[in-house]
C-alpha cells in the first residue's frame, strides 16, 4: 500500500505483503520501481540494522541504507539470483559500510582501546589452530534473554573498536563464514578469529557484570 493510500500493482496485479522477493525482484528487474519499493521496505530496517551495528552512528547508518539500496537499484539486472535479494542487499551494506570504516581509520581515527593490551590474548594449538576458549557470548544469554540484558550487551558491543565490532556483527549477529568475511574485510582468517575472540571476551565481560549488578 502506498503512503496515499493507493495499491501498488504491477501489470495490473496488487503487489501484496504476500508476494515473495524472488517475485518482486523478476517484477523489479523487468522495470517496475513499484515492486523495487516493496523489497525496500521489507529489507530497510535489517539493513539499516547491520550498519548502525557496524558503524554505531545512526547518520552514518543512514546514508549507507540509502546507498546499498541505490547501489541494488543500479546493478538489478546483474543479479543472478545466486543468493536471495536480502542476503545481496545485506553483502552490500556491509561493503558500504566496512568502506566508511576504512575511511575512518584513514583520517586517522584511533581505534577504541579498550581491549588493547597483553591480556587476554588468543590462544592456539599445536596445529596452529586458535582454541576458542571463550564459549559463544550468546551461550550465556539462553532462550530467557530479557531487554535489561540485551541492551547491557549491545552497549558493550557499540563500545568495540571499529576492527573487532565489523568482525562480531558479521559473524555473530549476520553469520557469515571466516572465509565470507576476510573477503569482505581484506584480513585473514587468523586476524578476525583474533578479533573475534577479544570482541566476545569484551561482551562476556559485559554479561558477567550484568548478573553481578542483579546480584546486589
Amino acid at each position: 500500500m502506498r503512503l496515499d493510500g493507493t495499491q501498488r500493482t504491477v501489470d495490473g496485479a496488487p503487489v501484496t505483503e504476500g508476494t515473495d522477493d524472488s517475485a518482486l525482484l523478476a517484477r523489479a528487474q523487468a522495470g517496475d520501481v513499484s515492486a523495487f519499493e516493496t523489497l525496500v521496505e521489507r529489507h530497510r530496517n535489517r539493513v539499516y540494522g547491520l550498519a548502525l551495528r557496524m558503524l554505531n552512528s545512526e547518520a552514518d547508518a543512514a546514508e549507507v541504507t540509502q546507498e546499498a539500496f541505490l547501489s541494488a537499484f543500479r546493478n538489478l539486472k546483474e543479479f543472478r539470483g545466486d543468493a536471495q535479494f536480502g542476503s545481496w542487499v545485506h553483502r552490500i551494506a556491509a561493503n558500504f559500510a566496512l568502506m566508511r570504516l576504512r575511511k575512518r581509520r584513514q583520517q586517522g581515527e584511533t581505534l577504541e582501546s579498550t581491549l588493547e593490551g597483553d591480556g587476554d590474548q588468543p590462544s592456539f594449538n599445536e596445529r596452529g589452530s586458535l582454541v576458542d576458549a571463550v564459549s559463544d557470548w550468546r551461550d550465556a544469554e539462553g532462550d530467557a534473554l530479557d531487554a535489561e540484558l540485551r541492551q547491557a550487551i549491545e552497549s558493550a558491543a557499540a563500545s568495540l573498536g571499529d576492527e573487532y565490532r565489523e568482525v562480531f556483527v558479521l559473524r555473530d549477529l549476520e553469520g557469515l563464514s571466516y572465509e565470507e568475511i576476510a573477503q569482505l574485510t581484506g584480513a585473514s582468517v587468523a586476524a578476525i578469529k583474533s578479533r573475534l575472540h577479544r570482541a566476545r571476551l569484551s561482551l562476556r565481560a559485559a554479561i558477567d557484570r550484568f548478573y553481578e549488578d542483579r546480584s546486589t
